[in-house]
C-alpha cells in the first residue's frame, strides 16, 4: 500500500486532477443525459432515482480531484479545466452514444472555451 501512495504522489498534480476529473465527468454525463435514450418510458422520479447514484460516484471523483487540484491550481483555473474537460466528453457521449450529428459548432465551442484557457492560466 505504500508503493501505491508513493506512486500516487509522484504523478504531477494537475494529471491526477485531468484524470479524476475526466473519469467524475463520465460519469456525471451518464447521470444528466443518459436517462433521456434509455429511460424515457420510465416515470420521471425512476429516472432521477438511478440519476443520483450514477451521480454518486461522479461526487467520488470530482471532490478528491478538486481537492488534489486546489493545491497548485486556483479557483477559476479549476473550473475552466472542468469546463474544457466536459466538452471533451460530451462531444463523443452525443456523437457515439445519443446518435446525434457532429456539428461545426462543437469546433467553435471548443475554440472558446481554448481561448478561456489561455486567459486563466497565463501568469
Amino acid at each position: 500500500m505504500q508503493a501505491l501512495s508513493t506512486m500516487i504522489q509522484s504523478i504531477p498534480v494537475w494529471t491526477q486532477t485531468v484524470v479524476l476529473l475526466t473519469a467524475s465527468n463520465v460519469f456525471m454525463t451518464f447521470a444528466w443525459y443518459g436517462h433521456l435514450k434509455n429511460m424515457q418510458s420510465r416515470a420521471w422520479y425512476v429516472a432521477a432515482l438511478v440519476s443520483w447514484g450514477i451521480a454518486l460516484f461522479e461526487y467520488l471523483l470530482q471532490v478528491p480531484a478538486n481537492r488534489i487540484g486546489a493545491t497548485e491550481m486556483s479557483l477559476p483555473q479549476l473550473k475552466i479545466m472542468q469546463e474544457v474537460i466536459t466538452l471533451t466528453v460530451f462531444v463523443p457521449f452525443v456523437i457515439f452514444y445519443m446518435n446525434q450529428p457532429l456539428k461545426l459548432d462543437y469546433l467553435w465551442a471548443a475554440l472558446c472555451m481554448l481561448g478561456a484557457v489561455y486567459f486563466v492560466f497565463r501568469t
